[in-house]
C-alpha cells in the first residue's frame, strides 16, 4: 500500500513575488509576516478578491471572475435569503444548545428525514468544521466498537485536527498518518480493504471505522461504482463502521439527490457534513445511527460551544430552503451533464492535453499531465477551479449549484483558448 504526498501545484510561491504590482506585493508580505507560512494561496498570481454574488467574484480593481470551484457557497456567493437569515437570527438571539430551541429540532428532523434508511431514523449532531465532524464520528466509532484501526484511501483528507490530519493521507509526509491507519486504493477498493481490516486485526486491535469521501475527491474524482459496497460488507464483517465523508460531496453537489453515498448503494453508519452546509457560515455535523451513538452519548456525551448554535441553524435551514425551491439537485444533473458534454467535445480538440472525464453533477474531474499550467491558465482568463489527484494532475471543477448554462459556456471557452495556447 502506498504512502501519499501532499501537492498543490498551482500555488504561489511566496518568493517570486517581484512580478507582483507594488500593492499585491506589500499585501503578500504583510500577509507571511502576519499569518505565518502556513498559510497557502491559490495560483501562481494570487486573487485579491473584495466582493461576491452568485457565480462571480471581483478583485480589488474591479475584474470579475467566474468562481467554478467554491463548493463553500453552495447556493451562490450573497445568496439574499442565507443573508437575511444570518442577520435576523443575528439580531434576535445567539446562542448554544443547552437551552431549548424550536428551530435545531425542526431543521435536525428535515435534514434527517433526507438521508432515508438507517440513518434517517437517527440522530443528528452539530459542530463548527467538517473537521470536527469527522473528529466526532472516530470518537463515535472508536467508542462502540472498542478498537482503534481506521481505513483511508491512498489520498484522502478528512480535516486538519489532529486526531483528522492522522487519517489526511494527502497533507503529505510530513504530516505523518497514525500508526492505526491503513491505506486503500481505489482501484482496488474491496480487495485493499479486506487486506487492511486483516492487518488491523494481526497487529493492532482491529478496525473501527472506514471513513470515505463519498466523491473520492482527493483521489481524483471518483462518483461511479468502485466496488465500494462490498467494502463496506468487508469492514462490517471486521466489526467496523462505514463513515460516508459527505463535507464535499453532500448536498446535492453529484446531482442525483442530496447524498453522494446513495450513488454507491451503501448504507453508512455515520455520514459526516461540513463545508455547503452553511454557504460559508461555520456550520457542520454529522447523522449517526441510534444504536452506533447510544453508549457514546450516555457515558461521554457531548457539547460544542458554537456546534449548533441559533444563527448556524438558522442560516442551514436557509441553505436547505434554498437548494429545495430552486431545485438546484436538478440544476446539478442538468448543468453538470452540460459541463461534461462540453468537456468531452473539448478532449476530441485537445486529446494530447485531456484525458479521462469523472465525476456526476456539478463535481468534475479531467485527468491532464499539466493540470497547474491549465488552472494557471484559467485564472489569467479570470476563471477559477484547482487540482487533485495523486499527482495534482486531475482538474476540480466544483462551482456552486447555481452554476449556469451561461457559466458553462464561459469556462469551456476560456479552456479551449488556454489548451489551444499551454505555456500562453
Amino acid at each position: 500500500m502506498t504512502r501519499a504526498r501532499g501537492r498543490m501545484n498551482n500555488a504561489f510561491d511566496p518568493s517570486d513575488t517581484e512580478r507582483l504590482d507594488p500593492q499585491t506585493r506589500e499585501l503578500v508580505r504583510e500577509r507571511g509576516e502576519r499569518l505565518g507560512p502556513a498559510y497557502r494561496l491559490f495560483y501562481t498570481d494570487p486573487v485579491h478578491v473584495v466582493r461576491g454574488l452568485g457565480t462571480r467574484l471581483w478583485d480589488a480593481d474591479g475584474n470579475e471572475y467566474l468562481d467554478a470551484y467554491n463548493n463553500v457557497v453552495s447556493v451562490g456567493h450573497a445568496h439574499p435569503r442565507v443573508v437575511a437569515a444570518v442577520t435576523e437570527q443575528m439580531s434576535t438571539l445567539c446562542t448554544h444548545t443547552r437551552y431549548l430551541h424550536e428551530d435545531i429540532v425542526r431543521y435536525a428532523g428535515e435534514l434527517l428525514d433526507s438521508f432515508g434508511g438507517e440513518i434517517g431514523a437517527g440522530h443528528a449532531m452539530f459542530t463548527c468544521t467538517g473537521s470536527e465532524a469527522n473528529d466526532l464520528a472516530l470518537r463515535i466509532a472508536r467508542y462502540r466498537t472498542g478498537r482503534d484501526g481506521v481505513i483511508i484511501t491512498d489520498e484522502a483528507y478528512h480535516g486538519n485536527s489532529a486526531q483528522t490530519a492522522e487519517i489526511s493521507a494527502s497533507l503529505g509526509e510530513h504530516s505523518p498518518l497514525g500508526t492505526w491507519v491503513r491505506q486503500v486504493r481505489v482501484e482496488h477498493l474491496a480487495e485493499d480493504v479486506r487486506a487492511a481490516a486483516a492487518d488491523l486485526h494481526r497487529h493492532g486491535n482491529g478496525v473501527a471505522a472506514f471513513i470515505v469521501d463519498s466523491a473520492f475527491s482527493s483521489d481524483g474524482i471518483y462518483t461511479h461504482d468502485v466496488g465500494l459496497g462490498a467494502a463496506v460488507e468487508a469492514v462490517r464483517d471486521a466489526g467496523g463502521l462505514f463513515i460516508a465523508d459527505e463535507v464535499q460531496s453532500g448536498f446535492g453537489r453529484l446531482g442525483d439527490g442530496l447524498w453522494g453515498y446513495a450513488r454507491h448503494g451503501v448504507d453508512p453508519d455515520i455520514v459526516t457534513l461540513g463545508k455547503p452546509m452553511g454557504n460559508g457560515f461555520p456550520v457542520a455535523g454529522l447523522a449517526v445511527r441510534r444504536e452506533v451513538v447510544a453508549d457514546f452519548g450516555h457515558d461521554v456525551r457531548y457539547f460544542n460551544t458554537f456546534g449548533g448554535n441559533t444563527v448556524a441553524i438558522a442560516v442551514a435551514q436557509a441553505v436547505l430552503d434554498v437548494i429545495r425551491d430552486e431545485q438546484l439537485v436538478e440544476n446539478s444533473r442538468r448543468v453538470g451533464s452540460e459541463l461534461r458534454a462540453g468537456l468531452v467535445a473539448l478532449r476530441e480538440r485537445h486529446p494530447e492535453l485531456l484525458g479521462e472525464i469523472r465525476g456526476s453533477g456539478l463535481y468534475v474531474g479531467v485527468d491532464t499531465p499539466d493540470a497547474a499550467a491549465i488552472v494557471n491558465g484559467l485564472r489569467a482568463r479570470r476563471v477559477l477551479i484547482s487540482a487533485t489527484g495523486p499527482a495534482g494532475n486531475t482538474l476540480k471543477i466544483r462551482p456552486p449549484l447555481v452554476f449556469s448554462a451561461d457559466d458553462v459556456e464561459l469556462i469551456l471557452d476560456a479552456l479551449d483558448a488556454v489548451l489551444a495556447q499551454p505555456n500562453d
